[in-house]
């Protein structure tokens, strides 16, 4: 189980990210329109930099859906290496048995 402050800073930057997501495409769209002058263009960087530096994405790390693990996460189903283990083991997980040949 990974430390609660931890999830608990991811689910605060997903916030975040959610809340200005609207806001950075708009300015990133005016970034990269060739149309624009140089002085909206710098306009909009600078906005862009007045962000929070959480709202980015990129700052955004996959977690284990069930304990909060970083490492080892696998994207399809939102779980690290060890809880799709256990629970495929199980049968749990629709579709996913265990290989043998």
């Amino acid at each position: 189980m990974a430390k609660l402050s931890l999830i608990n800073r991811q689910e605060k930057r997903e916030k975040l990210v959610e809340k200005f997501a609207g806001k950075r495409a708009a300015l990133q769209a005016v970034i990269a329109d060739m149309g624009k002058s140089h002085d909206e263009h710098l306009q909009a960087r600078h906005a862009l930099q007045q962000l929070p530096r959480n709202a980015n994405p990129t700052r955004l790390r996959n977690r284990c859906a069930l304990t909060g693990r970083s490492r080892g996460t696998f994207r399809k189903f939102g779980l690290g290496r060890n809880k799709i283990r256990e629970l495929a083991f199980r049968g749990e997980i629709p579709g996913i048995t265990k290989s043998s040949w």
